[in-house]
């Protein structure tokens, strides 16, 4: 039994250090949302021609700086997606290790299965190993659940962003629809 603890502790001690790469990324990720929200905000003030004063002059300087800010926003938003897929990885390391502290306790299916009582024995201060596998369980499904959004949020910028239907473009307009 005091065995089982001590593979409860150490797979804690990796969650330890998955929750500050969560950390880690969570700092990017908003980061990169405020860079690309940052530029659509601008878009629509450089769009418009009358802000350029004398270098209006200048042929096509709008579409190549409008473009230049979207190339910007497009790399943003394939940045964001990686950080995603980061995000993704730490959702199911944490999931694994809920399925394997799940087979811990069962042994196998074997002759070592745990009874309920087992499960909710306390060897001094430490938490049983009930706890400890409902512990890794509501930590994989709030890091799922929080990747899940994550991940809609993204998609849902990139589509209202990167979607025709909601950007047009031309030389002396510039607008935003839907957003």
């Amino acid at each position: 039994m005091e065995g089982l603890v001590k593979k409860y502790q150490q797979r804690f001690r990796k969650v330890r250090g998955l929750m500050e790469e969560w950390e880690q990324l969570q700092s990017r990720l908003i980061s990169q949302f405020s860079n690309a929200s940052a530029i659509i905000e601008r878009l629509k003030v450089i769009g418009d021609c009358n802000n350029y004063g004398n270098l209006k002059s200048v042929d096509g300087i709008v579409d190549a700086v409008v473009r230049k800010q979207l190339e910007s926003l497009q790399t943003i938003l394939l940045s964001m997606n990686k950080t995603l897929e980061e995000f993704r990885g730490v959702v199911l390391t944490i999931e694994k290790m809920y399925r394997d502290g799940r087979q811990l306790v069962k042994g196998g299916g074997g002759s070592n299965q745990l009874n309920v009582k087992q499960l909710r024995q306390r060897i001094g201060i430490k938490p049983c190993l009930a706890d400890c596998l409902d512990g890794l369980m509501i930590l994989h499904e709030m890091h799922q659940a929080e990747y899940l959004l994550k991940s809609s949020v993204v998609s849902a910028l990139s589509a209202l962003t990167l979607k025709p239907r909601y950007l047009r473009m031309s030389a002396n307009d510039f607008t935003i629809q839907g957003l």
